[in-house]
């Protein structure tokens, strides 16, 4: 690992490529993990769908001596609109990247096709009965984590889960990734985690790759305020974050210099 630095409570780790990053995070979660095993009968874990996540979870999934049969597994956010089959579907990359390669105990996905209120009601009792002890997870473009994107995001929301709109820079943040092929095909709106469900975990594992999120990560660290302009910030209030990046994503920070 090339430099460790703290910002308030945030511990934030510069790696020398995309591929240490990953493999740095992931050995961080698999410690974690193990700890959480021996100390717990069940461990809950959500999981970020996004291609920041790529290296981190195919290094997750290499890690022994994790008993992945004792974890229930959860998603973080999904689209509303889209086919229960669309490729771009979360649900559908967890599954590829995670979800279908270790034999976790439970896997809940987030459906909102037919009843997005009905999920809404499912998922704010599941997580109520199975808080996360850690969530993997990444930043957005526009500092978003989850779908809580400036305009929706609320430190003190009173829901665990709740519908939002996706803002313009979150929509394309999606055909920047490759996952759309233009603005226009990105749905308007999703199903969130809110951001107390993150304050109130017990361990963040934050990777974030690539330089379209450069001036996301100088703004999570680097923000006057820990506030709603700049949602990622919360991590640093909160007790126990690491944010992974790599030089690209760390190119505008002093401390990569």
């Amino acid at each position: 690992m090339a430099k460790v630095f703290k910002k308030d409570n945030l511990t934030v780790k510069i790696a020398d490529s995309r591929n240490e990053m990953g493999a740095c995070a992931a050995h961080d979660a698999a410690v974690a993990l193990r700890a959480l095993l021996d100390s717990k009968e069940e461990v809950n874990v959500v999981f970020a769908a996004a291609p920041s996540q790529n290296e981190t979870l195919a290094a997750l999934v290499r890690e022994e001596g994790i008993d992945w049969t004792r974890v229930n597994a959860f998603h973080m956010d999904e689209y509303i609109g889209l086919a229960s089959d669309a490729p771009q579907r979360f649900g559908k990359y967890l599954y590829d990247h995670i979800f279908g390669l270790v034999p976790f105990k439970s896997v809940n996905y987030i459906r909102p096709d037919a009843d997005p209120e009905g999920t809404l009601r499912e998922y704010t009792e599941l997580l109520t009965k199975y808080p996360p002890d850690m969530i993997m997870m990444g930043v957005g473009e526009n500092g978003h984590i989850a779908f809580n994107d400036p305009p929706v995001a609320d430190f003190n929301d009173p829901l665990l889960i709740k519908v939002v709109e996706l803002d313009p820079i979150c929509r394309n943040q999606q055909v920047n990734d490759g996952c759309f092929a233009k603005i226009d095909d990105v749905p308007t709106h999703a199903l969130s985690l809110t951001i107390p469900v993150f304050m109130r975990a017990g361990k963040l594992i934050c990777s974030v790759p690539a330089s379209t999120k450069a001036k996301a990560v100088y703004d999570t660290i680097n923000n006057e305020k820990c506030d709603e302009t700049c949602p990622a910030t919360c991590m640093r209030n909160h007790p126990d974050a690491t944010l992974y990046v790599d030089p690209d994503s760390a190119a505008m920070l002093p401390e990569a210099k």
